[in-house]
């Protein structure tokens, strides 16, 4: 079968079928997608995507939420319940490179459509199986959230100011980096089905992709036996390394070496610091965080964020303002590298999302198509999987599958 991708991106030729909802699967098929993907996203009846009935902000009545994760996508509303569901997954499952689910274990095995199963129908299929503990272990039974994963990993130990009550990151770090190795894992898969035609199970969780992020933590627990607590924005082995209030705002600032301290004590008209036995060394600069926080802070509220950016970056300091989720977006820098794009959706008009945050040179990703309204694709996917139109409307009968109504905007 010819795939229908939007574009020639580097994945172009495969074809994904989501059997995901909310945000881990769904990051996953969008990333495939944007690269050039084939991505069906196979809804559940009654209702799909439960992100579909998150409240507000809505556009014209669809989800904000729902939308961010579903462009690229086709989408198809399938009860796999219903024994003729099953059939009908079954039958898109032999011509399909990669199946995306993030049930919990054992929930599709329920529906007689494991990999167990679907691997005889296809032995070159991909199954991707995002869950919250992974597929074995003590808890690989358990469902997982995003907030469930990142306490469980030690992130919210370390997450917010000292002294403050546990915090979890302002987004979903462990939804959205599962979403991400799932790629990776994909890709790394797919690469070995192009060499041997063999399909295989990858497998990663939320607690995994969290436990991801804790690189440094875990350094400083497998060399200490310690574990570290929140240090607000500050980093955990080298200073000053956080952020700073300006007169109008707040700015990152990296001095992440010798060198880049120096430039900085020149850059606040403290070089007496570079010689100062409290800030000289990294360490010295680590055992007097406070006092040298107050120091700088002292000497960072005179002038603007803006001042102070331009005098760090003429002298070679890493620094950057710390942006609302407004000023990130509308930045020129954001929208030179294409990380915000317009779309045109059939309900809720014209509306924009996030870019894609890999680049090409030869196969460039493109994002053409919004999410799909619920069984926007029925008719014409179970076309392409030769299924006849009187059948097609047996089916809609029967609630087997459902079909998007016509909207106008």
């Amino acid at each position: 079968m010819t795939t229908n991708s939007s574009h020639a991106g580097p994945l172009a030729g495969m074809r994904v079928l989501e059997l995901a909802q909310i945000m881990a699967g769904p990051t996953c098929g969008m990333m495939l997608a944007d690269m050039g993907a084939d991505v069906i996203k196979v809804e559940k009846l009654p209702g799909g995507d439960d992100s579909r009935g998150y409240g507000e902000p809505r556009v014209n009545g669809v989800s904000a939420a729902f939308m961010m994760l579903n462009r690229n996508k086709r989408g198809v509303a399938v009860n796999l319940k219903h024994a003729q569901g099953k059939e009908i997954l079954k039958r898109m499952v032999a011509d399909t490179d990669v199946l995306i689910e993030n049930y919990r274990r054992g929930t599709l095995e329920k529906f007689g459509l494991g990999y167990d199963v679907l691997s005889k129908i296809n032995s070159g299929l991909i199954y991707c199986a995002i869950s919250g503990y992974g597929r074995d272990g003590p808890y690989g039974d358990k469902g997982g959230f995003d907030l469930v994963a990142q306490g469980f990993s030690g992130l919210m130990s370390v997450t917010g100011e000292p002294g403050r009550p546990p915090a979890k990151t302002g987004n979903s770090i462990a939804d959205i980096n599962a979403g991400v190795l799932s790629v990776v894992g994909i890709a790394a898969a797919y690469a070995h089905k192009l060499k041997t035609g063999q399909g295989q199970i990858v497998d990663t969780s939320l607690i995994e992709a969290a436990l991801q992020q804790m690189y440094w933590h875990a350094a400083i627990y497998f060399a200490t036996g310690k574990s570290a607590g929140p240090t607000g924005s500050a980093h955990l082995l080298t200073a000053p390394y956080q952020a700073f209030r300006a007169s109008d705002g707040w700015i990152n600032i990296g001095g992440a070496n010798q060198a880049n301290w120096e430039r900085i004590a020149d850059v606040l008209e403290r070089p007496q610091w570079r010689a100062d036995p409290r800030f000289a060394t990294n360490m010295a600069r680590m055992e007097n965080l406070e006092v040298l926080v107050a120091e700088m802070t002292c000497v960072l509220v005179t002038r603007t964020r803006d001042e102070w950016i331009a005098a760090f970056d003429k002298a070679g300091v890493p620094v950057g303002p710390v942006h609302t989720v407004e000023e990130a977006l509308e930045h020129p820098q954001t929208l030179a590298r294409n990380m915000v794009v317009d779309l045109v959706h059939p309900q809720a008009g014209p509306t924009r999302a996030l870019g894609c945050p890999v680049h090409f040179s030869e196969t460039p990703t493109q994002i053409t198509r919004p999410s799909p309204l619920l069984g926007e694709h029925t008719r014409e996917l179970l076309r392409e999987y030769n299924y006849t139109d009187d059948e097609i409307d047996a089916f809609v009968a029967d609630g087997v599958v459902e079909e998007a109504a016509a909207v106008t905007t």
